[in-house]
């Protein structure tokens, strides 16, 4: 049976598609020539973030950090929120666009293209819930839906929406520095004493979205707060 890449819309047959790789259910999705476009993270990273350390002058790291992620673990406010990130691939020119379709021109489909990637890292990371980032009303109502829960359903696992967001400013608009010194965005009104909580978003960039909610989930009793994000810009 003929496959259609969900990128590229290219006609490609099972075979040519992830099935070296994947199985046939995950593999169907995109073709060999887009998937070769995505730069996959591999490699040392910091050990916060999940920035290649390979890509970062010596003068801006130290150890197994990026001084970007010492700065906020020295920041007595935002030390110990967040554990680690994990991102599948580098932010370039071709994920910017296959997320912005995502993201912004409600694209739902593409959500499964990260399906085999994700669960692969899922696999490595220890969690009792996994929680997306929400959306303003405003922002849902526009888009139509929510990304990072829609990758979660995408593979399989149901999303605990133990967030909600109580503004609405766009982050991509703001500078790091405003961005760090945001007022909090998120809040929760449930209890989740001892959990290892899972955030999933589309890009980590300054880390402060993943902060400001993992700072919420900590104060609700959260053990632990990791994230997974597809791109890391």
């Amino acid at each position: 049976m003929i496959e259609h890449c969900l990128v590229c819309f290219s006609e490609m047959m099972p075979q040519m598609g992830w099935t070296t790789l994947f199985s046939k259910e995950e593999s169907s999705y995109m073709c060999t020539e887009c998937y070769a476009k995505f730069e996959k993270i591999e490699g040392e990273t910091c050990k916060s973030c999940g920035r290649p350390l390979v890509e970062i002058e010596p003068q801006f790291k130290a150890g197994n950090r990026c001084l970007d992620c010492i700065r906020w673990e020295e920041d007595h406010e935002w030390a110990g929120t967040l554990e680690r990130n994990h991102s599948l691939v580098h932010y370039n020119d071709f994920a910017k666009e296959v997320i912005a379709r995502f993201k912004y021109r409600g694209d739902y489909l593409l959500s499964y293209l990260f399906v085999p990637l994700i669960k692969k890292k899922l696999q490595l990371i220890s969690f009792d819930a996994i929680v997306p980032i929400p959306l303003s009303e405003d922002r849902l109502y526009e888009r139509g839906f929510n990304q990072s829960e829609a990758i979660i359903l995408a593979c399989g696992y149901q999303p605990n929406n133990l967030l909600t967001r109580i503004h609405s400013e766009k982050q991509s608009k703001k500078s790091r520095s405003e961005r760090i010194h945001l007022s909090q965005v998120f809040q929760t009104k449930i209890n989740i004493p001892n959990k290892k909580i899972l955030l999933i978003d589309d890009i980590y960039t300054t880390g402060s979205t993943l902060r400001h909610a993992a700072k919420v989930l900590k104060e609700a009793g959260a053990q632990s707060i990791t994230s997974l994000t597809i791109a890391r810009g």
